[in-house]
């Protein structure tokens, strides 16, 4: 496989949001990445194979981006090689009425991976404190015994939010749950041009919102509070990993690479070990099964 310092992805200080890079080159050929794509796919594949039968680590990938960024196609290219059973993808809209009536990780917490499984939020608790940044009348739908206008929706707020989702990680971390959370980051010229394809190509045309361009609008305000949150929520239980995604391709295998370099850290994740009668005896189950 490609040599890549992942630590270059991590999010382990202050940043800047305007010093992220949105585009990398990795060295080889478009063709080239594709092919250590595949190979590290069917690494992580075989991992999961393993952690399945193990089951004492799920794993959770949170995925957040910009509209365009990329999250359903990466999605889609990084779980070609995974057994279907082991791997669940939830793609968090709007909240219904439902959802409002609970704490604003509710939908979250019942939606995680059990042990041994994989589990992929295609937007993620996150978008409470981005969102709700940049439309705080949002807020008002959760009808919060505090907050009756937006006037009561002060910085202390947003701090108590960026506390209780690194309670809610830090306890689903100390039972088992290993998270990675992926910023792609696009550049809004990048994103220009994949809103025009989708209007340019039929095919692609039912992709496209009006909303997609108001809240294209936006982007500056949405950039403050990615950078707010990055900084505030990056932990060594659950890190954020700053993927440049201007090139599809790219950002897939730094995906893979972030995952596939350190599960392998893991050396408890084990098949499990047959029990000693049933080792024993393998042999005699053979002939059990070849003389029918």
């Amino acid at each position: 496989m490609k040599n890549i310092d992942i630590s270059e992805f991590k999010v382990s200080s202050s940043i800047s949001i305007h010093d992220l890079k949105t585009e990398y080159n990795i060295g080889i050929s478009k063709a080239e990445i594709k092919t250590e794509l595949k190979k590290v796919r069917k690494e992580l594949g075989k991992i999961q194979d393993v952690m399945y039968a193990h089951g004492k680590y799920a794993v959770l990938i949170c995925l957040q981006g910009m509209d365009t960024a990329g999250k359903d196609s990466l999605i889609r290219e990084l779980f070609k090689d995974f057994n279907s059973r082991g791997v669940v993808v939830h793609s968090f809209k709007v909240p219904t009425n439902l959802e409002l009536k609970h704490d604003f990780l509710w939908r979250h917490y019942i939606a995680l991976p059990e042990r041994g499984k994989f589990g992929v939020f295609n937007r993620t608790h996150y978008e409470n404190v981005l969102v709700t940044k940049v439309h705080p009348y949002f807020v008002l739908n959760e009808k919060l015994p505090t907050i009756n206008s937006i006037d009561d929706i002060d910085d202390d707020f947003w701090e108590n939010r960026y506390e209780d989702i690194d309670s809610f990680e830090e306890h689903i971390s100390k039972n088992g749950t290993l998270i990675y959370k992926f910023f792609l980051n696009i550049s809004k010229k990048e994103q220009k041009n994949r809103l025009l394809r989708r209007l340019n190509r039929e095919e692609k045309n039912w992709k496209f919102s009006p909303d997609d361009l108001k809240e294209r609008a936006l982007w500056d305000k949405y950039m403050e509070a990615y950078e707010e949150l990055l900084k505030k929520t990056s932990k060594p239980h659950a890190p954020w990993y700053v993927i440049p995604c201007d090139d599809k391709n790219t950002s897939r295998y730094i995906v893979a690479r972030v995952l596939y370099d350190t599960l392998k850290t893991y050396t408890d994740i084990k098949e499990p070990e047959l029990d000693d009668d049933i080792k024993a005896n393998i042999d005699i189950y053979k002939k059990q099964l070849e003389k029918e």
